[in-house]
C-alpha cells in the first residue's frame, strides 16, 4: 500500500501501481467533483493520468490553469509532430530520436530518409498535426518487457530508439511506450489524456543535431515548436519572438558597427570594433572602480599555463574536453586557460599568509578560452574566447558570512545600475558525490542562505544541484522581453584549497585551510553586452553609448557652428559626432535614430545666433532649446549618476 496526501481532498491509501485516473474514479465514487484534470504532480514531479504510482507522497491534480501542466501539453505535441511526420513521409522512412520539452515548447530530433526538411515543410507538418488533434486519439501508456520493446522497435526500424533501450535504460527499469491511434513511441511521459486536449502551437525552426550530442554520430534534424494552452498566449509569445529578432544582438552588432566574428579568425572569437570597444571600456572601468572601492585587489594573469598546473587543479582530468588542445613548448605541455582560478591560487601562495591578512579578494577581467562545439556558438552569447569578470575571495570561517553578503550586495548594486531590477535566485546544495567535510558544507550553505535573506531576495533551493566542490548561488536577470539570463554566480570551492595545499597561519601559529569563494557578476563581458544590446534594443544608457551626441547642422552654413559646439562638448568629456553630409535634416535625424544615438542636437540660424541647440531624443522627440552649457550640465549629470533617463 502507498499513502497519498491529495491536495484539497486529504489522505488516502491505495494499492501500489494505482494511476491518477484510478484515483479520480475512486474519489468520484465518494461523490467528489473533479473536473478538467490533465495530469498530476507527485511530490512535485509532473505525471500523467496513466503513470503507475509506486511511492507515497503528496499529489496535486493539474488542470490547464496550472503552469506545470504545460509540460504535459508540450511533450504530447512533440509526439503529435512525430506522428505527423510518419504519416506525411512514411512510417518506414522516419526515424525518431528524442523529443523533449523546452522552456516554451518542444523539439524532436528526426531523420527522414530521402528528404531534407526545410522551413517550407513546417506549415505542411502543422496542418497534419492539427488533423491528428481533431481526431482526438486517446493517449495510452503501456509497459513492455525489454525483449518485447526491442522487438517492437526493430520491426519499425527505429534505430535510435533501440540505441536508447540498449544503452540508456537500465536493465531493471520498466520500459514504457505511448500510443495514440496507430502511432507508438518509446517514452517515459508525461502526456495529456488525448490528442484532442492539445492547445495552441507553432513550429518555428529547424536545426542540425548530432545523435546523443556527439560528433561522429549521425546528424539528425531538430524541429522546434512552441506551445501554450490558448491562442492568446501563443500570439503573445510569437510577438515576443518577433521583438527578439529585431533586438538580436548579432544584427545590432553589425548595424551599429560594434563587433564582428569572421571565419578567417575563427568561430566564437569576437573582434571588437572601435564603437564596441567604447562600451567594453566603460563597463570594465566602472567594474574596476567599484571593486577597488570594495577592497578587491586587481591582478593580471597569463593566457597560458603549464600542463602540470592544470593537472594539479584537476582540469586535465575532469575538464579536458572543454579545453583547447595542448601546445608543446621546449618539450613541455602548455594549455590556454579555460579558467583563471589556478593563477589566483598561485598569487595567494606567492608568500606565507597570516590570519590577519584575510580576507584577500583577488579580481581580474581575465580572458579565457573554452572549446565549444561549432553548433552551439551564438554571437556573443556562446563563444570560445571570453572575458570573465572573475574574483576569488580567500577567507577564514568567521568571515565567510559577511563576505558572501558583500558579494550579493555588489551583485545587486551592479546589475541595478544597468537597469535590471527583477531577479531569480537559486541556492544549489550538496550533491551525492562531493569533496569537503560536512561542517564546511554546512557553514558554506548556511552562509549563502543567510546572505540571500539579508539582502531581501526570494530564492529557490536546488537540492543536490551544487558542484562536487561546493554549494553555490546563481542569479538570473529579467530583460525587457521577460526572458531570464544567467549572470552572477557565487561558488564555494573546497577542492582547489586541498589540491594546491592552500593555508594560512592562524592565531595559534598553526596552519589552517582557508575557505575559497569564486564569484562573477556578469559571467562574461561578451555575454553581458549581448544581453544589454537586446534588453535596450541597441539604445544603450547615455553613459554606455559609443556616440552620445550627434550634432545635425540644418544647412552647410551651420557646419562651422556645429563644429564649435562639438568641440565644447568634447572638452566636457562627451562623445560627439557632427553629421556634415549633404542630406536633408529629417534624413540625418532618422539615420541618427537608426544608429541608436541618444541625443541629436539640431543647429540652424536661430541656434547659431543665440548660442543654443535644439535637443531631440528618439524616445521623447523634440525636448526644446537649451544653451550649450545647460545641455552639457544635463548630460554630465545623467552620465555621472548612470541614469537610464535622457
Amino acid at each position: 500500500m502507498i499513502e497519498l496526501n491529495i491536495e484539497k481532498f486529504g489522505n488516502y491509501s491505495f494499492e501500489e501501481g494505482v494511476t491518477v485516473r484510478d484515483i479520480i474514479t475512486a474519489l468520484e465514487g465518494e461523490g467528489k467533483k473533479i473536473k478538467g484534470v490533465v495530469g498530476a504532480a507527485l511530490n512535485g514531479e509532473v505525471i500523467d493520468v496513466h503513470t503507475p504510482i509506486r511511492k507515497s507522497g503528496t499529489l496535486k491534480f493539474l488542470t490547464k490553469k496550472d503552469p506545470e501542466s504545460l509540460e504535459l501539453l508540450r511533450h504530447s505535441l512533440a509526439h503529435i509532430m512525430a506522428q505527423a511526420l510518419k504519416e506525411l513521409y512514411g512510417d518506414e522512412n522516419v526515424h525518431l530520436g528524442i523529443g523533449p520539452t523546452t522552456e516554451h515548447g518542444f523539439y524532436y530530433d528526426v531523420e527522414v530518409e530521402g528528404k531534407r526538411l526545410t522551413e517550407e515543410d513546417l506549415p505542411v507538418i502543422e496542418e497534419k498535426m492539427k488533423e491528428i488533434i481533431n481526431r482526438n486519439c486517446p493517449i495510452e501508456r503501456k509497459e513492455l518487457p525489454r525483449d518485447e520493446a526491442l522487438e517492437l522497435f526493430e520491426k519499425k526500424r527505429e534505430i535510435y530508439k533501440i540505441d536508447i533501450i540498449k544503452h540508456q535504460i537500465p536493465e531493471n527499469e520498466p520500459i514504457s511506450v505511448y500510443t495514440q491511434c496507430e502511432f507508438v513511441d518509446l517514452c517515459r511521459g508525461p502526456h495529456i489524456p488525448s490528442t484532442g486536449e492539445a492547445g495552441a502551437f507553432k513550429l518555428i525552426s529547424l536545426a542540425g543535431a548530432y545523435w546523443r550530442g556527439k560528433e561522429g554520430n549521425p546528424m539528425l534534424q531538430r524541429i522546434y515548436g512552441v506551445a501554450f494552452w490558448t491562442e492568446k498566449e501563443l500570439k503573445k509569445y510569437l510577438h515576443m519572438l518577433e521583438e527578439a529578432k529585431k533586438r538580436d544582438h548579432r544584427k545590432l552588432g553589425k548595424e551599429l558597427e560594434l563587433f564582428i566574428i569572421t571565419e578567417d579568425v575563427g568561430g566564437g572569437l569576437a573582434l571588437w570594433l572601435p564603437k564596441g570597444a567604447v562600451i567594453r571600456n566603460e563597463i570594465e572601468n566602472a567594474w574596476k572602480q567599484e571593486h577597488i572601492k570594495r577592497g578587491y585587489q586587481l591582478v593580471y594573469t597569463p593566457h597560458v599555463g603549464k600542463e602540470q598546473l592544470w593537472k594539479t587543479s584537476g582540469h586535465v582530468d575532469f575538464y579536458r574536453e572543454n579545453m583547447f588542445p595542448e601546445m608543446q613548448i621546449e618539450e613541455e605541455g602548455y594549455f590556454v586557460k579555460p579558467m583563471n582560478c589556478p593563477f589566483h591560487v598561485e598569487i595567494y601562495k606567492s608568500k606565507q599568509r597570516s590570519y590577519k591578512e584575510l580576507p584577500i579578494r583577488l579580481a581580474e577581467l581575465g580572458t579565457v578560452y573554452r572549446y565549444e562545439r561549432s553548433g552551439v556558438l551564438h554571437g556573443l552569447m556562446r563563444v570560445r574566447g571570453f572575458t570573465q569578470d572573475d574574483a576569488h575571495i580567500i577567507c577564514r570561517e568567521d568571515q565567510v558570512e559577511r563576505e558572501i553578503q558583500g558579494v550579493l550586495e555588489l551583485v545587486l548594486d551592479t546589475l541595478k545600475s544597468y537597469g535590471f531590477d527583477e531577479f531569480q535566485v537559486f541556492l544549489s546544495t550538496r550533491p551525492e558525490k562531493s569533496v569537503g567535510d560536512d561542517r564546511m558544507w554546512e557553514v558554506a550553505t548556511q552562509s549563502l542562505r543567510k546572505a540571500i535573506e539579508s539582502v531581501g531576495l526570494d530564492y529557490e533551493i536546488d537540492e543536490g544541484g551544487g558542484a562536487f566542490y561546493g554549494p553555490k548561488i546563481d542569479v538570473k536577470i529579467k530583460d525587457a522581453l521577460g526572458r531570464m539570463w544567467q549572470c552572477s554566480t557565487v561558488q564555494f570551492d573546497f577542492n582547489l584549497p586541498e589540491r594546491f595545499d592552500m593555508y594560512y597561519i592562524g592565531e595559534d601559529n598553526q596552519r589552517h585551510r582557508p575557505y575559497m569563494i569564486h564569484r562573477a557578476i556578469f559571467g562574461s563581458i561578451e555575454r553581458f553586452i549581448g544581453v544589454l544590446l537586446e534588453h535596450y534594443a541597441g539604445l544603450l544608457p547615455l553613459w554606455l553609448s559609443p556616440v552620445q551626441v550627434k550634432i545635425i547642422p540644418i544647412a552647410d552654413a551651420h557646419i562651422q557652428y556645429a563644429r564649435e559646439v562639438a568641440e565644447k562638448l568634447k572638452e566636457a568629456g562627451l562623445r560627439v559626432e557632427v553629421d556634415e553630409r549633404n542630406e536633408r535634416m529629417n534624413k540625418k535625424i532618422r539615420d541618427a535614430e537608426i544608429q541608436k544615438i541618444p541625443y541629436m542636437l539640431v543647429v540652424g540660424d536661430k541656434e547659431w545666433q543665440t548660442g543654443t541647440v535644439s535637443v531631440r531624443t528618439k524616445k521623447k522627440g523634440n525636448m526644446g532649446v537649451f544653451t550649450v552649457d545647460e545641455f552639457i550640465d544635463r548630460a554630465k549629470h545623467i552620465i555621472k549618476t548612470k541614469s537610464l533617463e535622457l
